[in-house]
């Protein structure tokens, strides 16, 4: 899934708090965006196994847990939904195609490393790729919740990320050719 789509579903774990403690909302919604956004920073090294953790963001956010009940505080409630975005990011990722540069190809077997396991998770293929008509529908559907209570400098961030969303996937499959012939110029160049 897109990064945006992420960040998206992010931001979605932490709507009930809008609810339940209004408070701790504007935080939450914070940092399950950036959680939502943060495993995805790995495409810098190896991509879906540096900062893809579909075990451990799931036991670290269970480990918070106990510190938002006891000491519930924005600080709290907002790691709590880092690593839960995270961890709930970690396993989407598994529901898509695999980290390869033309996912509608559907040549990789490899979609999230899973070190617990020590072993890749086959990619399910359930959003054929990122950037997928699929992919944008979720993202405006998870972002129609998150808009509702959202404060309205947070508004900026969903409409910014929808219109992310909907470029890329435009443009998505037009992005490869032109990718691959800048890093063969480039190569040529050396």
């Amino acid at each position: 899934m897109m990064l945006t789509t992420h960040a998206l579903v992010g931001a979605l774990l932490a709507v009930p708090v809008a609810f339940v403690a209004p408070e701790y909302a504007p935080a939450a919604l914070v940092a399950g965006f950036v959680g939502g956004s943060f495993p995805d920073l790995d495409v810098l090294a190896r991509h879906r196994r540096t900062l893809h953790f579909p075990r451990y963001y799931g036991f670290a956010a269970a480990a918070v847990v106990p510190a938002v009940l006891a000491y519930p505080s924005a600080v709290t409630v907002a790691a709590f939904f880092f690593l839960a975005a995270a961890w709930a990011h970690s396993v989407a990722d598994i529901a898509g195609g695999g980290p390869e540069p033309r996912p509608w190809e559907a040549r990789s077997n490899r979609a999230v490393y899973d070190h617990f396991a020590g072993r890749w998770y086959a990619p399910r293929r359930w959003v054929r790729y990122d950037g997928a008509p699929e992919d944008l529908a979720i993202a405006v559907v998870v972002a129609l919740p998150v808009a509702y209570v959202a404060p309205l400098v947070f508004l900026y961030a969903v409409a910014a990320a929808l219109v992310v969303s909907a470029a890329y996937t435009v443009f998505r499959k037009r992005v490869v050719p032109v990718a691959e012939r800048v890093e063969t110029v480039s190569l040529v160049d050396d």
